[in-house]
C-alpha cells in the first residue's frame, strides 16, 4: 500500500511482454503499481520481482473482458489506496484472421479486451484524477492501428479507435491537469511476435529503418516520461516507438 505521497500506477496486462516491463519501470520510478491481469501466478512473480529490487507493488486479478468487473477492480484500488495518479491500459489480446473468414465473436472479442476496458477504465479513474487536478492515462495502441495490417481488422480497428478515444478524453479532462496519451508500438520482442516465426521476423526487420525489433523495455520508457511531472504539456498525442516503420 502507497503512503500518502507515493503515487499510484495501474497497469492492465502487466503479467508479461510490454506490461510487465511497464510495471517493473514505474515502480523503478517510484511509484506503487497496481499490477493486472486475469492469471495470478506471473503476476506474483512479477510482484516479487518488484518487491525485491525495492519497488512497491500489488497485484489484482480481473477479467479485463467484463465490463462490470474493470470497472470494481478500479474503484477498489482507488478506496484502498486513495488515489490512481497513471492508468496505463496496456491489456491486449489478437484473433487474427482474413475479414471473409472473421466471425462476429472474434470481432467483439478483440474490441471488448483492447478498446471497451479502456474506456471503461478510464472512465472510473477520470473522476478522482480531475479531484485532485493530475493524471497521466496512457493507451497503448500500436501501428496496426495507424497503417492497417492483413489479418488484423479487429485488433487495427480496436487500436485505431483508441486513438480517436484518446483524443476526445484529452480534450475533456485537460483543464483539470489530466492528460490521455497513447503509445503506439511497431514489433516488440514479445509472446505475440514469436508467434510470427523466425522467417517471418527476418522478412520483416530490413523493412524497419533501424533494422531491428524493439524491445518491451523501449514501450516502458515512453511510458515512463508521459506518466512523469514533465509531460504535463503533452496531451491527445500518439507517441509512436516503432524504429521508424510507419514513417
Amino acid at each position: 500500500m502507497s503512503d500518502d505521497t507515493q503515487r499510484v500506477a495501474v497497469v492492465t496486462g502487466a503479467s508479461r511482454g510490454i506490461g510487465k516491463a511497464i510495471a517493473e519501470r514505474l515502480a523503478a520510478d517510484g511509484r506503487h503499481v497496481v499490477c493486472v491481469a486475469r492469471s495470478e501466478g506471473p503476476l506474483k512473480e512479477l510482484v516479487e520481482t518488484i518487491r525485491s529490487a525495492g519497488g512497491s507493488a500489488e497485484h489484482v486479478t480481473c477479467d479485463l473482458s467484463d465490463g462490470e468487473s474493470v470497472g470494481a477492480m478500479i474503484d477498489d484500488v482507488v478506496e484502498r489506496c486513495g488515489r490512481v495518479d497513471v492508468l496505463v491500459n496496456n491489456a491486449g489480446i489478437t484473433k487474427d484472421g482474413l475479414v471473409m473468414r472473421m466471425s462476429d465473436d472474434d470481432f467483439d472479442d478483440v474490441l471488448n479486451v483492447n478498446l471497451r476496458s479502456a474506456f471503461i477504465a478510464s472512465r472510473h479513474v477520470a473522476r478522482p484524477m480531475m479531484r485532485a487536478r493530475f493524471g497521466r492515462i496512457i493507451n497503448i495502441g500500436s501501428v496496426s492501428g495507424l497503417m492497417g495490417n492483413p489479418g488484423q481488422t479487429n485488433y487495427a480497428a480496436s487500436k485505431a479507435a483508441m486513438v480517436g478515444m484518446s483524443k476526445s478524453m484529452a480534450k475533456e479532462l485537460g483543464a483539470k491537469g489530466v492528460t490521455v496519451n497513447v503509445v503506439a508500438p511497431g514489433f516488440i520482442k514479445t509472446d505475440m511476435t514469436d508467434i510470427l516465426g523466425d522467417e517471418l521476423l527476418k522478412e520483416v526487420a530490413p523493412r524497419i529503418p533501424v533494422r531491428r525489433l524493439g524491445e518491451p523495455e523501449e514501450i516502458a520508457n515512453a511510458v515512463s516520461w508521459l506518466s512523469s511531472d514533465d509531460s504535463g504539456y503533452v496531451t491527445g498525442q500518439v507517441l509512436v516507438v516503432d524504429g521508424g516503420l510507419a514513417m
